[in-house]
């Protein structure tokens, strides 16, 4: 028997899911479900929201926002031990929701909703970064993307306004950032995957648990249940080079080997003579040095992907590693 805790960020959306909340709210209370909810009122409360509603004792949580909401109600949920204590929900109520589509949750209110009537619960690998806060280390999870170069840059330059949010879908978003470039320099940085060191100068540094990037199939045989990070050096652009394709890399496009470079890795350090901001599912928590890991299945999720799947895409990927 399942209790929820529903934690709902109004905001999401240019304040877009707080005006449609009521209709959530009544299609929730048509499944069945007991439950109820609290609005996030702060960047960063749904984490303490969320650690509450484990405390008290609800075996669900489900938020109802675009993917940082989702990244703070899932980091309340995991313990010291970096594994979760009640199972997450997720209603997709953002611009992207890329968390949403690497679990197979439609967009749709109704049929989201009703996955809650029954549905399957599936462990996920999780991804953990360590990074510099205020000069002191901290440690944040994430469930589908993080990285250091030109997106955290072009998200940290856009805060407080827009954070790229308002821009829907793969190729519109990579539209929208290709001006940036023109402002852009690339990054010194010293990178070690899996012990491997090299120091180089980079555009940008993915660091994926799940396939998707700004709404982009960014890494199109990523899965969150092998138990590795899909990695994505992308080389010394020129600007030329980066203004052609940028939009091809948020697609799953591009595969020029010499510019591109992919691999699965358990670990991956990442530091910079800058101190470069951090992304984690679309939100800039820190600066370098960065250290992230994988947290093999981590986190149980109230998904739509069925266990014969998950099976499948284990055996998969175990198979070809």
């Amino acid at each position: 028997m399942y209790y929820a805790k529903v934690i709902v960020n109004p905001m999401s959306r240019g304040g877009a899911t707080g005006k449609t909340w009521p209709i959530i709210n009544k299609l929730l209370g048509t499944t069945g479900l007991p439950f109820d909810y609290e609005f996030i009122s702060a960047p960063g409360q749904g984490i303490e929201l969320s650690r509450q509603a484990v405390e008290k004792g609800y075996n669900l949580v489900i938020a109802v926002g675009g993917d940082g909401t989702v990244n703070e109600v899932a980091n309340g949920l995991m313990d010291e031990h970096g594994k979760g204590r009640a199972t997450l929900g997720v209603i997709a109520a953002g611009t992207q929701n890329d968390i949403a589509r690497m679990l197979g949750i439609p967009r749709d209110y109704l049929r989201a909703c009703q996955l809650f009537r029954q549905f399957e619960k599936v462990s996920i690998d999780i991804g953990a970064v360590e990074y510099t806060l205020r000069n002191e280390v901290r440690s944040r999870y994430y469930i589908n993307t993080a990285g250091i170069g030109f997106v955290s840059d072009v998200i940290e330059g856009s805060i407080p306004h827009t954070r790229l949010k308002v821009i829907g879908g793969s190729v519109p978003y990579a539209i929208g950032v290709i001006p940036k470039v023109l402002d852009y320099h690339n990054k010194d940085l010293l990178i070690c995957i899996d012990g491997e060191k090299r120091q180089e100068r980079d555009f940008s540094v993915v660091v994926n648990n799940g396939r998707y990037l700004g709404g982009g199939r960014t890494f199109p045989n990523a899965t969150p249940y092998d138990g590795l990070l899909d990695v994505a050096v992308i080389g010394n652009l020129s600007k030329l080079e980066a203004l052609l394709n940028f939009p091809l890399f948020f697609t799953g496009t591009y595969s020029d080997p010499q510019k591109i470079k992919f691999q699965k890795a358990r670990s991956i350090i990442v530091d910079s003579p800058q101190r470069l901001p951090i992304q984690i599912d679309g939100e800039i928590v820190g600066r370098t040095p960065a250290v992230f890991r994988i947290i093999p299945s981590a986190l149980e999720v109230a998904a739509l992907i069925l266990q014969t799947q998950v099976k499948s895409q284990r055996e998969t990927t175990h198979g070809t590693a």
